[in-house]
């Protein structure tokens, strides 16, 4: 369990780093850790990342490749709050990770769940993310919202 830790601290460190491919590889490696507070906070920070696009969109491939209500949670979170230009950035990136079907949760039934979260933003967030997978693919399916 240390080297995890270790891992998650390096990764928390690279998330503010000035490297726009440092923030990218933190928002990779700290997706696993989508269900910290620490790292969710830093995930969201780096899905609506204001110097790069390139950090949005795959720190928003690697959280919907982890598939999980956490990871998940943090996209529509993001969603609620990004301008139209992040938006468009973090939809790119979960449509990156939907193309390649082989291993991605079933994120539409975590859609489904966080359809009902408490909080409004995740809901909101939630629904957007449902209106990008109409019409893609059987392997994603359209989010009930």
């Amino acid at each position: 369990m240390p080297e995890m830790m270790s891992g998650l601290e390096a990764a928390l460190a690279e998330a503010s780093s000035p490297s726009w491919t440092r923030r990218a590889r933190a928002g990779r490696d700290l997706a696993f850790f989508a269900d910290v507070p620490e790292a969710a906070e830093a995930l969201v920070g780096l899905l609506l990342d204001v110097e790069d696009t390139a950090v949005t969109r795959q720190t928003a491939e690697a959280l919907a490749r982890v598939g999980t209500v956490a990871a998940v949670r943090l996209i529509a979170l993001a969603v609620a709050e990004a301008d139209d230009n992040h938006a468009d950035w973090v939809q790119t990136g979960v449509h990156d990770a939907l193309v390649d079907p082989d291993g991605v949760p079933d994120v539409a039934a975590t859609c489904r769940k966080l359809a009902r979260d408490q909080e409004e933003a995740v809901r909101r967030g939630a629904a957007e993310i449902s209106a990008w997978t109409d019409g893609t693919t059987v392997a994603w399916g359209p989010c009930a919202s």
